[in-house]
């Protein structure tokens, strides 16, 4: 039985049981993979996939479990690599992080600068997407953390951890009517053109479930998934604003004026994802905790390894 063997397995599953996919992606040959596959099962004694002709079209009941435990090597002889890196160069390594617009925009700058003064060695790479696909890069791999707000929760392979909670704003233009109500209500806002986040980003279900609790039909009539972008349309008199508090800053958006709807919208909470079980780089504690104090190294790692002792709650 071969490493190389069980890879093999689990990029044919990632691709959907596409060998010719399986194999670009490996950079070798689709009978290679066949051979390796079978010699594996000859092997074990059961056959790991289902075959019509040349094609993959099932997996067996035994081949999921083969899987299952395949990929867990997998994670497990990654993981002695990285212990090998750990102690041979602490200061030294790649950390990549996946992300939302908002995040990377208007909360990790300072986070970032703290983290390349302490680690100037280490290579930052920064991915930004939708939290379904940033949850799915590090659930694959290909990303170290994911820092979001909504989608996290539906990875059952990914441990969540609580950084922060917070809330929403209207931004209008200077002189806009709803500046001279004492108290911001949804009927007001909904008597406007709205302009927020898409579905998909930051919150979005929790402006929803408002305005439905209400029984009103917000008019939305742009969506984005960037808060600069969200900002420039309202500064041009396409509607007000809904997105995240911590998009506005008075300094910078000087066209612009805030008003506050936390007393409207149910908190988010935006919390980092990590694969369950996996080895954590020592800077990479360093990272988490600079992002959000109390997710100190002791607390990450009994999360991690799923000890009943965790208390990460907010």
């Amino acid at each position: 039985m071969k490493l190389q063997q069980l890879r093999y397995v689990c990029e044919v599953v990632r691709q959907r049981l596409n060998l010719s996919e399986a194999a670009e992606h490996l950079h070798t040959s689709q009978p290679g993979i066949s051979k390796q596959i079978r010699q594996l099962e000859d092997e074990l004694g059961v056959d790991i996939f289902v075959r019509k002709g040349k094609r993959v079209v099932e997996i067996t009941p035994p081949g999921k479990a083969i899987v299952a435990i395949a990929e867990r090597m997998l994670k497990d002889a990654e993981n002695l690599k990285q212990v090998g890196k750990e102690y041979s160069s602490e200061d030294i390594g790649t950390l990549t992080i996946a992300t939302t617009h908002t995040q990377a925009r208007y909360v990790m700058p300072q986070v970032i600068a703290s983290f390349t003064k302490r680690y100037p060695k280490v290579r930052l790479n920064l991915h930004q997407g939708s939290p379904t696909q940033i949850s799915e890069m590090v659930s694959s791999g290909a990303a170290d953390i994911a820092i979001a707000t909504e989608a996290i929760e539906r990875f059952d392979d990914l441990i969540m951890l609580p950084c922060y909670r917070w809330n929403r704003c209207v931004v209008v233009p200077p002189n806009h009517p709803l500046l001279k109500q004492k108290l911001l209500t949804l009927e007001q806002i909904a008597k406007y053109p709205i302009i927020t986040y898409d579905f998909a980003f930051t919150g979005r279900s929790k402006i929803n479930r408002a305005f439905e609790l209400r029984k009103l039909i917000p008019n939305v009539v742009l969506t984005a998934i960037d808060s600069d972008v969200i900002k420039t349309y309202v500064a041009q008199g396409l509607g007000i604003g809904i997105l995240a508090n911590m998009a506005f800053d008075a300094k910078t958006d000087k066209n612009l004026r805030a008003l506050d709807a936390s007393h409207l919208f149910e908190s988010s909470t935006t919390r980092i994802g990590i694969r369950r079980n996996n080895y954590l780089r020592g800077y990479i504690y360093d990272f988490i905790e600079l992002f959000s104090p109390h997710l100190n190294r002791k607390v990450v790692e009994l999360a991690l390894s799923g000890s009943k002792g965790a208390d990460y709650q907010l």
